[in-house]
């Protein structure tokens, strides 16, 4: 499959979904949105791909941001429209996938970019990445979950101090805060994702779209988390991963 904006590479069962803007810091467009949900729904329906690592070209940025020249012309309405798609069908889609996403935050990450590494389920940064949500400065707010996702990970004070005062954080803040699991090299950034996604593509699949099915719920309005837990659980008992898991232990 062909896309304007992405790249996609396979190594083994692990897919990379690379978004290929450099020259605008690998800016979200409107064409950016719909190829990465194309790319997504692709990579969770694809029996080869185990998980997926999400990352932007070059060393410069993960993503920076939204492409800001498609909002000049949007009214309310239209604000609405861009919000609603954009989060129903690339970062709940992304965080409520079946297979594992690491998103691996090469650069900057800021605006829409931060949401996008929110969605995924772990996030590993470069040293020299930076992180923010500078909506604000627009007279804006983060459209694509930010609000949300970005307290649910850090807490009520620090989001709203990043979101109010716009200000970006470094990798090693951004670890301190608990927005990201790992900070390393430049270097060294590919290479731990893929330690990390290699180690979870080792355990039985169907268990770890359970786990990420029940961790989710915990989080949702009107959800019992706990009650999701259980139901995830008895379906394990129904599968063939967990008899060769049990017998295998019992050996």
């Amino acid at each position: 499959m062909e896309f304007q904006n992405l790249l996609i590479e396979h190594k083994g069962r692990i897919q990379y979904i690379i978004i290929n803007r450099e020259s605008k810091l690998n800016a979200l467009n409107k064409i950016t949105i719909a190829e990465l949900h194309t790319a997504f729904y692709a990579a969770f329906n694809d029996l080869n791909v185990g998980g997926i690592i999400i990352t932007g070209a070059g060393q410069k940025a993960f993503v920076a941001g939204a492409d800001i020249a498609e909002f000049a012309e949007l009214d309310g309405e239209g604000g609405a429209d861009l919000a609603r798609n954009g989060q129903t069908t690339v970062f709940d889609m992304i965080e409520n996938g079946s297979k594992p996403v690491i998103a691996a935050i090469n650069g900057f990450a800021l605006g829409g970019g931060l949401e996008l590494a929110m969605a995924c389920h772990i996030r590993v940064a470069a040293e020299t990445a930076k992180m923010g949500l500078p909506e604000v400065t627009l007279g804006l707010i983060p459209g694509y979950g930010g609000t949300q996702r970005l307290t649910q990970l850090i807490g009520k004070g620090r989001a709203m101090e990043m979101i109010m005062t716009a200000d970006m954080i470094t990798a090693a803040e951004a670890h301190q805060y608990g927005l990201v699991n790992h900070v390393v090299s430049q270097e060294s950034l590919m290479t731990k994702a893929e330690e990390i996604l290699n180690k979870i593509l080792l355990r039985a699949p169907l268990a770890i779209a359970a786990a990420i099915t029940a961790v989710n719920s915990g989080l949702k309005d009107g959800v019992n988390g706990f009650d999701v837990e259980i139901e995830e659980f008895s379906k394990c008992f129904q599968t063939k991963d967990l008899k060769e898991g049990i017998s295998a232990f019992l050996q």
